[in-house]
């Protein structure tokens, strides 16, 4: 094996480890192991979608919803978490096509909304004849706590994360119904924590630590913050009490069927016309295309704390499945993570706050393990993608067929080149 290849020179606190396969090294915020070959844990936990019978597990999963359809017909079989981008559409339609389950659609307004975004979701609720329920916290309160965790966690991403998470789990309390499914598992799929057979579910402790940074909604109120009880109580976790009553229990799709969203993607612009755009930080184009900052401002948050940008991500997913080479998608990434930051403005505007200040704040949250500085404002990279040799620029035919991703949209699907008022509305 080329050592050059899986390792980088000793500097810093610690030795970074880069997988032999795929991009993701040792550094990965939720956890990572290389076996003796240099592969990673995200690497063989994939290798189970090639040897698993995934009819048998799906077959397992029927026998699994079974008691969970409402007899009375009165009722929701099951919950549903979408939003306009993601795999909101492959998830309703295995549940409404496959399962015959009558599901209950929830969808958590984040603000930053693309008008493409507000299109998918529309589609997806009438092309799949569902119910929605759409969560709008006060716009005020989504301002204030995102000034926090701006300021505290390097994240405006937070109240997003928050409340994807917890609303569907509020509404199956608040509806009495117990089952939620959800997409694929993002530390069985990044990085193998869990193994498909482990049927892993969801558990308020992994959100806690992963999805909000280690801290509840409760954690941001603080004695020198201007965040208040009543900016913060719609993020609550239901208690165990109520969860209990109910019996609720979310389970993941990804545990039952082979988990390829690539292929879901173009299933699903086939079948129901789902819409996708060109970002400037990835080649993906059908993931995150319901936000303005998700790929952009966000991802380069990502970038100047974890040392890593979406696009690896991308790029690891489609090595594993076998559309990329490791030497292309590293060509990827060097091309895309550095990309300029397009629409920060909007975001500016949206919260009130002067650029040289956002400015201030992404500096803030670059690590030193990723970043040096030689002076005030002035940075030089020096994350995973640094460690590894020099290859030639990235062109577009470096990559075949199998791995280009379809754009039949933009962003301003309607014209509208900013964040989409709904629910509660701007101001």
């Amino acid at each position: 094996m080329d050592q050059e290849a899986i390792t980088r020179p000793a500097s810093g606190p610690a030795q970074r480890l880069h997988c032999a396969r795929c991009l993701y090294t040792t550094d990965h915020p939720l956890g990572l192991t290389l076996d003796a070959e240099g592969i990673c844990s995200g690497c063989r936990i994939h290798e189970e979608k090639d040897r698993l019978d995934w009819s048998a597990r799906w077959a397992k999963l029927e026998q699994l919803v079974a008691p969970y359809r409402s007899k009375s017909g009165e009722n929701y079989d099951c919950i549903v978490p979408v939003s306009g981008a993601a795999d909101s559409y492959w998830i309703v339609h295995q549940v409404k096509q496959r399962l015959k389950m009558n599901p209950l659609l929830v969808s958590y307004n984040k603000y930053y909304n693309t008008s493409l975004g507000i299109r998918n979701l529309a589609n997806l609720r009438i092309r799949m004849d569902c119910d929605i329920l759409q969560q709008n916290v006060n716009p005020k309160s989504v301002k204030q706590i995102t000034r926090t965790t701006l300021r505290e966690l390097g994240s405006l991403y937070w109240h997003c994360l928050a409340g994807q998470t917890v609303f569907p789990v509020q509404t199956a309390v608040r509806y009495q119904v117990p089952l939620i499914i959800w997409g694929a598992h993002q530390g069985l799929e990044q990085v193998g924590m869990f193994s498909h057979e482990h049927e892993v579910e969801m558990t308020r402790r992994y959100r806690k630590d992963h999805d909000l940074m280690g801290l509840e909604a409760d954690e941001l109120l603080g004695t020198f913050d201007t965040l208040k009880e009543a900016d913060i109580w719609q993020y609550r976790y239901p208690d165990d009490a109520a969860l209990n009553a109910v019996g609720v229990r979310g389970i993941y799709l990804g545990n039952y069927l082979r988990w390829d969203p690539k292929a879901q993607h173009e299933q699903m612009i086939a079948q129901y016309d789902y819409r996708t755009a060109r970002y400037a930080r990835s080649f993906e184009a059908y993931d995150h295309v319901d936000c303005w900052t998700h790929m952009d401002l966000h991802d380069q948050l990502k970038l100047n704390k974890q040392g890593y940008g979406k696009v690896t991500d991308h790029a690891s997913r489609e090595i594993r499945h076998g559309r990329l080479t490791r030497e292309q998608g590293l060509a990827l990434v060097r091309h895309h993570e550095g990309q300029a930051v397009q629409h920060s403005q909007l975001f500016c505007d949206w919260l009130g706050l002067d650029p040289s200040g956002l400015q201030f704040m992404l500096d803030r949250a670059r690590s030193p393990r990723h970043w040096d500085s030689a002076a005030p404002g002035h940075y030089r990279f020096k994350g995973p993608s640094s460690d590894l040799p020099a290859s030639p620029p990235w062109t577009a035919g470096d990559i075949g067929p199998g791995a280009k991703f379809i754009a039949n949209d933009v962003f301003t699907h309607d014209g509208i080149e900013g964040y989409v008022t709904v629910g509660k509305g701007y101001r």
